[in-house]
């Protein structure tokens, strides 16, 4: 995950880490923080992480809305400081910034164990990624987790590094701060661990011939969604207890992943509900 810099030295690549993480939750070198871009990204992180924020800069734009929490940091000592919006570009590394930028302390990931004993606790759902890699995609499906009230996220992706790029966390708008959120560097593993702690896994899969709208989804319960062009990756497959499809019109093809991952995320609420 991406250091955590003063506001005058952002790293050119703040989601890098300089060794490999092993997969499922094992030990590994400690990530020494984040950058956090975007003003409802900024905001959760406020409220949600207060003792990991390291020092803020905004634009007197926001200030209003950002004031009530810089004051209580400010009272701890957290360097909290007003600058020019060309200034907060460079900060952020990004035009993108929305009038805010947190440095702070590295998130906690939840171990695969962690993830299960929560779900079976609460007969939760949680949603997994495999090899997804669009940060926009990503913000998207998790913001849309954390709006239908799902419990967790997990990140899959090749060695050496699942985490979270800055863009996703800004466009989940502060979802990631909502979830419960695990990575991995071997999803079948992690889904196999799910499974044997009783959490059913359903993959979407266009192919399926299950209609996701007929579907009963279970509990606890993992919804996987698969890369962008590749879909699911043949192993992880092999670990999905169901798979299903989302009819169309069949004008095209397939649909974005984050949208089909919103159109599965309420179908579980609404059978929740």
């Amino acid at each position: 995950m991406p250091r955590a810099p003063s506001p005058k030295a952002t790293p050119a690549h703040p989601h890098r880490h300089p060794h490999p993480h092993p997969a499922n939750g094992s030990p590994r070198p400690r990530d020494v923080g984040e950058t956090i871009v975007g003003l409802r990204a900024g905001l959760a992180l406020l409220a949600r992480r207060p003792d990991a924020v390291q020092r803020v800069a905004f634009s007197r734009r926001v200030e209003r809305e950002v004031e009530p929490a810089l004051q209580r940091l400010r009272a701890r000592g957290v360097p909290c400081v007003a600058v020019p919006d060309r200034e907060l570009e460079r900060i952020a590394g990004t035009a993108q910034h929305e009038g805010l930028c947190v440095a702070a302390l590295a998130r906690a990931w939840a171990s695969p164990q962690d993830v299960a004993e929560r779900l079976a606790r609460v007969r939760g759902t949680a949603i997994a990624l495999d090899r997804v890699r669009n940060p926009y995609n990503i913000g998207a499906i998790l913001r849309t987790a954390a709006f239908f009230g799902l419990d967790a996220a997990i990140v899959g992706a090749p060695a050496p590094h699942p985490g979270l790029d800055p863009n996703a966390v800004r466009v989940a708008e502060g979802g990631a701060e909502e979830l419960t959120l695990s990575r991995t560097t071997d999803l079948k593993d992690t889904l196999a661990r799910l499974r044997k702690a009783g959490v059913r896994v359903v993959a979407a899969d266009q192919a399926a011939p299950v209609d996701a709208r007929d579907y009963p989804f279970p509990r606890p319960c993992v919804l996987v969604m698969g890369n962008e062009r590749e879909g699911l990756a043949p192993r992880v497959r092999e670990e999905c207890d169901a798979t299903v499809a989302i009819r169309g019109g069949g004008a095209v093809e397939s649909l974005n992943v984050a949208v089909a991952a919103g159109i599965l995320i309420a179908q579980l609420a609404r059978q929740r509900a």
